[in-house]
């Protein structure tokens, strides 16, 4: 593994700079590569998509990733500047987790409006000629709503991002968590704006909550490394060594050694496995350590308890993104289509037959279907005197 560290003339800066150097460094990882050209895919091509889901661990990245896009989108954006002085080429604003347990949309459609930098809208809503705008108390969320409509409409951005976005599913008892997708649905819509939803597996329920809602949205998972995968395997571990080598610190560790250990406190997330050296590099700086050992991981490492809940947690969120043995079968008995050997698990299939086959009751003793009863049915019974 060869790989270029970081500047030695860093290790004369003060701990504050060399600290924020390694907290500025990303890894352009295998799987942030994925999720990367995924997302500029749905941006760019949505087909029909109005919502796009962006949907991981907590600690994979997403925040890097959706970083990494809105940079590429404001580059892209660069050569149409100067004819489209109007025009912002991304949004972005995070769904702030209500104090109430009510998703407060009034907030969002704020923060929202400050991101676009709304030329007009201190004249539309708030005293005027404040700078920054501000918003009463009395400004209604229809109001604001519509604000935001009319502000995307004339910036255009490619596309609104809203991190955290698992904190939408935050509502009152009695309201329905349709209500809440149908909001920016519309908004998307309406605007001609895709919204990107980009959170944990509490984002998941959002997803197919109607027929229209399962049509108009596009799924994107960014997983974790997983230690049963060989492939994975491979690639994690240069993740480690690249951290390693931009560790600005006299003496490079030999921390990809131990990387059993750094995977199963960081669960495979490269996020949480960044947060980790960093809270030990800044351990090690303080005392003035020659280099980042393994004693200052143990130290400054997740609890097993933590980690054990953040597994779980994973592992729930990638259960139900995994499509079931029973699930096409199902699809295609429901539409009338015979399952095809080969197509589908044959146990599975035998399953989904049994599940819904309708209960016939038995016949035993009745002619075939269409003949009338000579005893029950009252026109048999005339025929019969009749004859």
């Amino acid at each position: 593994m060869s790989q270029e560290g970081f500047p030695r003339e860093l290790l004369t800066r003060p701990v504050s700079e060399r600290l924020a150097y390694f907290r500025s460094y990303t890894v352009a990882h295998p799987l942030l590569k994925e999720a990367d050209a995924a997302l500029k895919r749905a941006i760019q091509e949505p087909a029909g998509g109005s919502l796009v889901f962006v949907v991981g661990p907590t600690g994979v990245g997403k925040t890097t990733l959706r970083l990494r896009v809105e940079q590429y989108l404001k580059e892209a954006f660069l050569p149409e500047a100067k004819e489209d002085v109007g025009r912002i080429p991304v949004v972005g604003v995070e769904a702030v987790a209500p104090d109430s347990g009510n998703f407060n949309w009034k907030d969002y459609y704020q923060r929202a409006l400050r991101s676009l930098e709304e030329p007009l809208i201190r004249h539309k809503i708030g005293p005027y000629g404040q700078d920054p705008p501000t918003f009463t108390s009395r400004t209604s969320g229809a109001e604001l709503r519509y604000a935001l409509e009319q502000a995307l409409r004339f910036r255009r951005p490619a596309a609104v991002m809203i991190d955290e976005a698992q904190h939408l599913t935050k509502m009152a008892s009695g309201r329905k968590l349709s209500d809440q997708l149908d909001s920016l649905k519309s908004l998307a819509n309406l605007t001609g704006c895709v919204h990107v939803l980009i959170g944990t597996y509490g984002l998941l329920p959002c997803r197919n909550l109607s027929a229209q809602l399962s049509r108009r949205s596009i799924d994107i998972h960014f997983r974790r490394y997983r230690a049963d995968d060989p492939k994975d395997v491979d690639a994690f571990q240069p993740v480690i060594f690249s951290f390693q080598r931009q560790l600005p610190l006299a003496e490079e560790p030999q921390l990809w050694r131990d990387w059993e250990y750094c995977y199963a406190r960081s669960i495979g997330c490269v996020g949480v496995l960044k947060d980790w050296f960093t809270r030990g590099l800044a351990a090690a700086l303080e005392t003035c350590a020659p280099t980042l050992t393994r004693e200052h991981l143990e130290k400054y490492s997740w609890s097993t308890d933590q980690c054990e809940k953040m597994a779980q947690e994973t592992l729930e969120g990638e259960s139900a993104l995994t499509e079931k043995k029973e699930a096409r079968p199902r699809l295609l008995m429901l539409l009338g289509l015979e399952p095809k050997p080969g197509l589908t698990d044959s146990g599975a299939t035998a399953e989904i037959r049994g599940m819904t086959a309708p209960r016939q009751r038995s016949r035993r003793g009745r002619g075939r279907v269409g003949e009338r009863s000579p005893v029950r049915d009252a026109i048999g019974s005339l025929c019969q005197n009749a004859g």
